[in-house]
């Protein structure tokens, strides 16, 4: 599903050379649930960004799907993007103009899906995460969890290999956050791969996997920063 072989992002500032991500090793196999945690600026957002082929490596190599991303054109990658990953952000990202059915569809509409699939699509992903009785809601008569759901059904509806959630319960209280998790949980079992990014342990610990970020290295199974720690390969 996602394999990663000493890859590096790099920024220069000040005439100084900043390693956002420092030769990173990751594999994650289909139907995986893996957590990446770290602090603000650890590097979790740039492995998110790179991951999602939303931003390049400037060295080493990334197949998704056993596919080099590198040598992919940008038409490309964003076709990847739509109809492979299936992105769940802290913002929701909802229109507020739409129908939380409306908002599930669209992207379906841009990959060019017949109406009758769309309706069919769109339906069983909101029932999928308990919004059945709620499609024709817009975001603003939603809970901030409903929204979320709508979120997470506009990602399942592509039918996604991967499914990359960037703080999933940022924006939600205690109870809604887990309830939130909840339903990972539940993709999960059904045999969806997700990538979960977050800087909260406890929302961590719901996932099968967890790898640390710290100044742009990965970590399994420690704590970090540790002279013991034992960097992912």
């Amino acid at each position: 599903m996602i394999d990663m072989e000493n890859v590096v992002k790099r920024y220069t500032l000040g005439g100084e050379t900043i390693y956002a991500l420092d030769h990173v090793s990751l594999h994650v196999s289909p139907g995986e649930y893996v957590a990446i945690i770290g602090p603000s600026g650890s590097g979790k957002s740039t492995l998110m960004n790179i991951i999602g082929c939303l931003d390049q490596a400037d060295g080493g190599t990334y197949l998704l799907n056993g596919r080099p991303i590198k040598k992919y054109r940008e038409r490309q990658l964003a076709r990847i993007r739509s109809q492979q990953i299936g992105f769940i952000f802290q913002g929701f990202n909802l229109l507020p103009k739409l129908s939380a059915f409306e908002n599930v569809e669209l992207p379906l509409i841009y990959q060019g899906v017949s109406a009758r699939k769309r309706r069919k699509r769109v339906r069983e992903a909101l029932e999928r995460v308990g919004l059945g009785q709620r499609m024709k809601h817009r975001p603003n008569q939603l809970s901030g969890g409903q929204q979320q759901r709508c979120a997470i059904a506009r990602a399942l509806a592509v039918q996604p290999s991967l499914i990359l959630a960037d703080e999933p319960t940022g924006n939600l209280d205690k109870k809604t956050g887990r309830e939130i998790m909840q339903v990972f949980d539940e993709l999960h079992k059904a045999g969806n791969t997700i990538v979960l990014i977050t800087h909260d342990d406890k929302v961590a610990q719901c996932a099968q996997r967890i790898i640390r970020i710290e100044d742009g290295k990965l970590y399994e199974n420690q704590e970090v920063p540790d002279d013991d720690a034992v960097p992912v390969v």
